[in-house]
């Protein structure tokens, strides 16, 4: 798909900033101190600073600014587009890229009302995300709902875009709180999910095994809108590759209630199945059902297509087109792993500026020389080995560190062809 106009334009912003004090290790500094002197002669050279966010710490706007703050101090020409993958920060991204943001009124993963964003573009395509509706982030500080968690502030999200005339909804997957296989986004979006008794049952992965029968005819009409499910998961909804099995530790739950989620999840299948959906099984299976605590499946009975988050939203924000011309792309993520291998960011940014060098910053890296030549990354440099603070619970510190590498990184000497 096309990049829509106006998306991936360069983000040129001053932000005011107080001299921060910080606790810096001279050693790592020191050879590319001895570097400075040769700064002054680097021919010009044009820089796409392209990542992801810092996640828990600074968005990717943040992050490209203050790189790209460090590259100016050394007169480097740069082009900063802040990038996501489906996961949280899928909305501040496409703001970032010339989307218009809206406030809406939504619940949280437990019910609670709150306020979220989402990102609507003059071409009638629009962003929504799991992760700022109803996540992980939205549960009191510290806390899990395996059980009780649910999806419903997912749906008001769709709910709202689709008002605002949206036709292309691309709905970001990562940060999921929830197990309840969509229950509460198709609720907010007019299914009905009814006990034995007639009474509606309530959203949540724990009371999935209650559901008797499903009403669809209430369902809000989506069949003119492309619903685009972006995520890189590829696990099925039920099952030892599930979502419960695979994702609910991470969100709370003990060996019982991983057992109990999957059992509800087979279940709400054959409840589909009962209630005329007779493709229910077969969306079951799909890779990428299981995303989000089977938000995946939920977004394919809508008639969605499920897309790899990483590539859709490099199309969707325009990379290629703020590729062109420059000579390195520099990208990075929070924390780069081996993980990161597996179609994250930095490995699609990497995979997609062809014979440019890639240079990755990244908050801490625990990434081996093996996966680094994979990725194509020429060079990896991380924030925590150039401080003995913590820079992943210090945004400041962040900050200054991304304006020091911008400024002092040793840029390969290559021109665009």
């Amino acid at each position: 798909m096309g990049s829509p106009a106006g998306a991936g334009q360069p983000i040129v912003r001053a932000l005011d900033e107080a001299d921060l004090a910080l606790t810096v290790d001279p050693a790592v500094l020191r050879p590319e101190q001895e570097h400075l002197a040769a700064l002054e002669k680097e021919p010009t050279m044009r820089i796409l600073v392209a990542p992801d966010k810092f996640k828990g710490s600074l968005t990717a706007a943040e992050v490209a600014h203050h790189i790209g703050r460090g590259l100016r101090q050394r007169g480097v020409e740069y082009r900063g587009l802040p990038l996501a993958d489906g996961g949280d920060g899928s909305v501040a991204a496409a703001v970032a890229t010339g989307f218009t943001s809206h406030e809406i009124d939504v619940v949280d993963a437990i019910g609670r009302p709150h306020r979220a964003t989402v990102a609507v573009h003059d071409n009638g395509s629009a962003v929504v995300e799991v992760a700022n509706t109803c996540g992980l982030h939205t549960l009191p500080h510290g806390t899990r709902a395996p059980l009780t968690a649910a999806s419903t502030g997912l749906g008001a999200a769709i709910r709202a875009v689709y008002e605002l005339g949206a036709h292309r909804i691309v709905v970001a997957l990562g940060g999921s709180a929830s197990t309840d296989g969509g229950v509460g986004m198709l609720d907010a979006l007019g299914v009905r999910f009814r006990d034995e008794a007639g009474e509606p049952v309530s959203a949540g992965g724990g009371r999935l095994h209650e559901i008797h029968a499903i009403d669809t005819s209430a369902l809000l009409d989506l069949s003119g809108v492309e619903v685009v499910v972006a995520t890189d998961v590829q696990n099925p909804l039920t099952g030892p590759d599930g979502a419960a099995a695979v994702y609910g530790p991470q969100k709370g739950a003990n060996p019982d209630q991983i057992r109990a989620l999957d059992s509800g999840l087979a279940h709400l299948v054959d409840r589909f199945d009962a209630a005329g959906h007779a493709a229910a099984g077969e969306l079951a299976t799909t890779p990428g059902a299981g995303a989000a605590g089977g938000l995946g499946f939920a977004s394919l009975l809508l008639g969605g297509r499920i897309v790899s988050g990483a590539d859709y939203f490099l199309d969707l924000l325009g990379f290629d087109t703020q590729l062109d011309g420059c000579d390195v792309v520099i990208t990075g993520e929070g924390r780069m792993d081996d993980q990161t291998l597996q179609g994250k960011l930095p490995a699609a940014v990497a995979r997609r500026s062809g014979h440019r060098p890639v240079i990755a910053v990244v908050g801490r890296r625990d990434v081996s020389a093996h996966a680094q030549r994979a990725m194509g990354i020429t060079a990896i440099h991380a924030l925590s080995d150039r401080t003995v603070d913590d820079p992943a619970t210090d945004p400041d510190l962040s900050r200054r560190l991304l304006e020091q590498l911008g400024a002092t990184i040793l840029l390969p000497q290559t021109r665009a062809t």
